[in-house]
């Protein structure tokens, strides 16, 4: 079974987190939420309390299949800020393991600390006018090898289906999924 890191620093995009865990869920995938935090317990951008099932700090030698960064306006600069995080993300990214900003976390994130080596990505707003070592797409998601990138809240779902179609090898069972929820992917 593919397991799935999403984490979440404060300020995070609370839909965009949520709606990836539960589309992944949904499709019997394991997803582990990590606080990029002190403790578990983590406010979002809306400010909704959550409470993560570990920090990264305990889960940082752990190796997932795929590692997703909810955006949201402080969530990704907190993101961004953390070597820790940094360090994790590139350690996936190096095994090869999916990797999925979404929204401002592209830019940010893997921008903003030289981890899109050239790729194709996309990111909400004009965030990407900022970043040198990418090449920015206007798409709702875009993929380049084991990058996915979502645009932001409102193709987070088309950002999950998809995640979750390549974590499965197979497209058949999410689009089954995807219609089951009336979502027309």
């Amino acid at each position: 079974m593919a397991k799935v890191a999403v984490l979440l620093a404060p300020g995070f995009e609370e839909a965009e987190a949520i709606i990836t865990i539960d589309i992944l869920r949904r499709m019997h995938i394991e997803v582990e939420t990590l606080a990029c935090a002190e403790s578990r317990a983590v406010v979002s951008y809306h400010n909704i309390p959550m409470v993560a099932d570990s920090t990264l700090s305990e889960k940082r030698e752990t190796r997932y299949d795929a590692v997703v960064l909810p955006g949201g306006p402080q969530g990704s600069i907190h993101l961004a800020a953390s070597e820790e995080v940094v360090r994790f993300v590139a350690a996936h990214d190096e095994m090869g393991k999916y990797i999925g900003p979404i929204c401002s976390a592209a830019a940010r994130v893997l921008g903003g600390n030289g981890l899109l080596k050239g790729r194709r990505y996309v990111c909400s707003g004009d965030l990407w006018q900022d970043v040198k070592d990418g090449v920015y797409i206007d798409a709702p998601v875009v993929e380049d090898g084991h990058l996915l990138s979502g645009k932001g809240l409102g193709h987070a779902f088309d950002f999950a289906l998809t995640l979750a179609a390549r974590l499965l090898k197979d497209e058949a069972p999410v689009r089954d999924h995807a219609d089951h929820i009336y979502y027309a992917w």
